[in-house]
């Protein structure tokens, strides 16, 4: 939803609004809400912020944050999924994370809602890219394919089952395949209730591709 006041809104002028549920945006002057998440969207937005972490956190190459909201350059953007390089996550003097993130994420993840405009969702991710991000992906779960937009390169489109998806630089052990991802949005084998077996009853949020093929 966007909202156009009378008079325009400054960054600051927004920042300084109370927050609404779901996070609103602030993209060239526009107050744009995100949709409330649905099923699919809320699972896998769970599910790859855990996988993203069980990955870089133990080697302190990243940390993945759900609905963090990154101000920089006159924007405001709350991407699904955020994150950022270990070595650029910004801390107090005690050393616990900062509340405010001035800047882009290194990869924006963004999970595409029914109903939900793509166009605007590509928009934010340019401008990402545009600021210092390294990777941004659009994740559709109905169709079950992911966009991805590496920084100075042209986009690619992801759907084969078996195919990786493509990481920014300072994740490369990760490993997921466009299987697995969607895979996580099945919670049971069959419509009788049962569910699917112990992979998927005891799931882990780091399962690894290769058993997932």
């Amino acid at each position: 939803m966007v909202r156009l006041s009378a008079k325009p809104l400054t960054l600051e002028e927004f920042l300084q609004q109370p927050e609404a549920q779901p996070a609103s945006e602030f993209i060239e002057g526009e107050i744009i809400q995100k949709p409330m998440p649905q099923g699919k969207h809320s699972l896998l937005q769970g599910e790859l912020t855990s996988f993203i972490n069980a990955n870089l956190k133990p080697k302190r190459l990243g940390w993945a944050f759900p609905e963090l909201r990154c101000t920089f350059a006159g924007y405001a953007i709350v991407p699904d999924i955020s994150v950022i390089a270990w070595d650029r996550i910004p801390v107090d003097e005690d050393g616990t994370i900062q509340n405010l993130i001035p800047f882009c994420p290194d990869w924006m993840i963004e999970i595409l809602s029914p109903d939900q405009n793509q166009m605007k969702l590509v928009k934010k991710i340019l401008i990402g890219l545009a600021h210092g991000c390294q990777m941004g992906w659009i994740v559709a779960p109905e169709e079950r394919l992911v966009f991805a937009y590496p920084a100075g390169q042209q986009p690619t489109v992801h759907e084969d089952p078996q195919e990786l998806i493509p990481v920014p630089a300072f994740a490369q052990g990760i490993q997921l395949t466009v299987e697995t991802l969607f895979g996580w949005m099945r919670v049971r084998a069959d419509e009788s209730g049962k569910h699917s077996g112990d992979t998927q009853a005891g799931h882990s949020p780091n399962p690894s591709p290769s058993g997932a093929q």
